[in-house]
């Protein structure tokens, strides 16, 4: 991560003006990508065993050989392991809570709708590739508040200080074709507006003359031009360093992918019997295999003889090798191997949790980094709401509670909620039962079921009355 002294104080060194161009080039030369694009290509299970090729020496010469075996074999481990911490943290949608302000509460739910699900999905598996990922969010033309997801491939955050708490500045790069030819086009935000610059044939970069508005505001409404006060992007990271998954197990993968294509290079180059010939009378091979297929006997001279060299592959030291392998590529990538014969057909919610501890343990460390995410993420929502609605909500009076999904014991977790009964409200719960998908519908038809009993009760008792009455 790049500040604004990193780049400052460098080109004060040798006393010379500092220039949005310089410091747009040299952020962009900094930015390396390389963890990102590996981790995508694992997920889509473009392993690097692909791109291996066989090799033989040609009078000294390193030379490909197109013409020996080369099975390349993947296996798409990566996002096994990707998709299942994705469906566990966010399969179902995080619970957000304000308490005592069910109408705020309503409006943000609203607001963020069903895509905020899709994209936190989006986001969670793409953070776990490269390592971060970016939402920016707007309000479009029709004044209606949006989000979109920017890959972290374009995206060079700028802050303040090296602690990086403070995002100052926001530099988003893309290619886009000026005049027939690629040209980098780049938007740097800052807490109040946004300015574009074009790459030109120097690669220097210019403001770019096709904009109305250069530098502009972050949104407008009512033809108002306004910006956020703050940074209109939230970086989702993976962890604390910002590093891909497949990091921890990358080299398990490539090692698993060889061994099983080699055994298939093997497989299909040897021969199960090779004959040796010492003394053979005949003049070449193919008699020698003619007279044996037809006369079932061949001439040798009298030193000669057959002998027979059988070939095998250890097969088995191959299978525990591979069984060590794929142990190890659940164990470092913290996942749940569901080949797993050990907790037997019913498993107890003790088993269960062991066998999700890893997993939970990974997830957790996205989750703290993801609540802060999305408590920006409810600043920007609670701001429009306040614009819109002329209104004085608090963002950081909402609680996200994050909704892990698990194989489970349903009879214990039944037996858990009824004796939390009384003991924690019944909100709370509600929010963590595996049935529920949305908690304040849930309320609203437990509310609703209460106020039907009642009225039967109060009919019943009415009518009970009546009768007493007529019976008197």
């Amino acid at each position: 991560m790049r500040t604004y002294t990193d780049i400052i104080s460098k080109e004060l060194l040798n006393e010379s003006t500092v220039t949005d161009s310089y410091i747009i080039q040299d952020l962009i030369k900094g930015h390396d990508t390389s963890q990102m694009i590996q981790g995508e290509k694992y997920y889509y299970n473009e392993n690097d065993i692909l791109e291996r090729k066989q090799y033989y020496y040609r009078n000294g010469t390193k030379t490909v050989d197109e013409t020996k075996a080369n099975n390349r074999i993947p296996h798409n481990y990566h996002k096994l392991l990707v998709d299942q911490k994705v469906g566990y943290l966010v399969g179902k949608a995080p619970v957000m809570q304000a308490e005592e302000q069910e109408e705020y509460e309503n409006r943000l739910n609203l607001i963020l709708g069903e895509e905020w699900h899709d994209s936190l999905n989006e986001l969670t598996t793409n953070s776990s590739n490269k390592g971060t990922e970016w939402l920016h969010v707007y309000i479009n033309h029709e004044g209606l508040f949006k989000f979109i997801i920017i890959p972290a491939e374009e995206v060079i955050p700028i802050y303040d200080t090296s602690l990086q708490e403070n995002l100052e500045g926001i530099i988003r790069y893309y290619l886009m074709e000026v005049n027939g030819e690629e040209r980098i086009r780049v938007e740097w935000w800052t807490r109040d507006k946004v300015t574009f610059y074009l790459e030109n044939d120097k690669g220097d970069f210019d403001l770019d003359t096709s904009e109305e508005r250069n530098p502009d505001y972050h949104f407008y409404y009512n033809d108002k031009g306004y910006g956020w006060g703050k940074v209109p992007f939230i970086e989702f990271p993976n962890n604390e360093k910002r590093v891909s998954d497949l990091k921890f197990y990358k080299e398990l993968i490539d090692n698993y992918d060889m061994n099983v294509s080699d055994l298939s290079n093997n497989l299909e180059e040897i021969q199960e019997v090779i004959t040796i010939l010492r003394g053979y009378e005949g003049v070449d091979l193919a008699e020698f295999n003619e007279n044996l297929r037809y006369y079932k006997a061949i001439k040798v001279g009298s030193e000669g003889g057959v002998d027979k060299l059988e070939l095998s592959i250890p097969i088995e030291a191959k299978k525990e090798m591979l069984d060590r392998l794929e142990e190890n590529i659940f164990l470092f990538g913290q996942g749940v191997n569901m080949k797993t014969d050990k907790f037997g057909n019913s498993p107890s919610g003790v088993a269960l949790k062991f066998l999700y501890s890893m997993l939970d343990s990974k997830a957790s460390i996205m989750e703290r980094k993801f609540r802060k995410s999305i408590k920006r993420l409810l600043w920007f929502t609670t701001e429009y709401i306040n614009i819109i609605d002329k209104k004085d909500y608090d963002s950081t009076t909402v609680q996200v509670t994050f909704r892990k999904t698990m194989i489970t014991n349903d009879e214990e977790n039944a037996k858990i909620g009824k004796e939390s009964k009384g003991i924690i409200s019944d909100r709370t719960i509600i929010a963590n039962h595996p049935w529920v998908e949305d908690v304040a519908l849930e309320m609203e038809r437990l509310e609703e079921q209460e106020k039907t009993e009642l009225d039967k009760y109060s009919n019943d008792y009415q009518g009970l009355g009546e009768e007493d009455g007529q019976n008197e």
